[in-house]
């Protein structure tokens, strides 16, 4: 093999890479642009709030939502911010405004919407039962197993969960628990242990 042919052979191999890493490239770039808006700042959101910095993953659901009004995931991030710092009024209110917005929208289809739709009734489950609602509490608990029991199986597979050391790590166990509580007379009820429920392990949920 002469020179020629080498230097050929080499070019036509470098192009070959070259083209590959171009193309891998533009794919990436054209996925980033062709997401939906609010998209990437839910997903800083996320982050943020991983790392416990609330005031920031709430300044970019805040954006996400300036770009698409009733982003679910920003919605639901912006609700596990409220939880986090124990705004449980504005926790509340936000969980249940996504709750309408999917029940109106949801298509029948949409198994991602149906997992946040579930996740979004889990979640207001717990501030409920964190300010001792039980009832109602076990009502969205129910509610959530009903819609999709996968989603809220266990923790961080598509809701936060109070992880209960003895009573509870999942929504279903969680209910289970309340049920049994529920229907014993009132001065028998333990609906609330202090020293556990000071131990609850909130998890966050992976993509809606």
């Amino acid at each position: 093999m002469n020179v020629e042919t080498k230097v050929l052979k080499r070019f036509v191999i470098y192009m070959a890479i070259l083209t590959f890493v171009m193309f891998t490239v533009w794919g990436f770039v054209k996925s980033f642009m062709n997401r939906p808006p609010g998209d990437y700042e839910t997903e800083v959101c996320d982050i943020r709030l991983k790392d416990k910095k609330y005031e920031e993953a709430l300044k970019a659901a805040n954006e996400a939502l300036n770009k698409t009004p009733y982003h679910r995931g920003a919605m639901m991030c912006k609700a596990l911010i409220f939880i986090s710092e124990k705004r449980y009024i504005e926790a509340d209110n936000t969980l249940t405004n996504l709750i309408n917005f999917l029940e109106k929208n949801l298509e029948d289809d949409d198994k991602t919407g149906i997992g946040a739709l579930a996740a979004a009734y889990a979640n207001r489950g717990i501030i409920k039962d964190r300010n001792k609602n039980y009832e109602a509490a076990l009502k969205d608990y129910v509610k959530a197993l009903g819609i999709d029991d996968e989603a809220v199986a266990g923790p961080g597979l598509g809701t936060v969960i109070l992880n209960y050391k003895f009573k509870s790590s999942s929504v279903m166990e969680r209910a289970l628990y309340l049920n049994e509580q529920l229907q014993l007379p009132e001065e028998e009820r333990v609906l609330s242990i202090k020293e556990l429920d000071e131990g609850q392990v909130m998890h966050k949920p992976g993509k809606l």
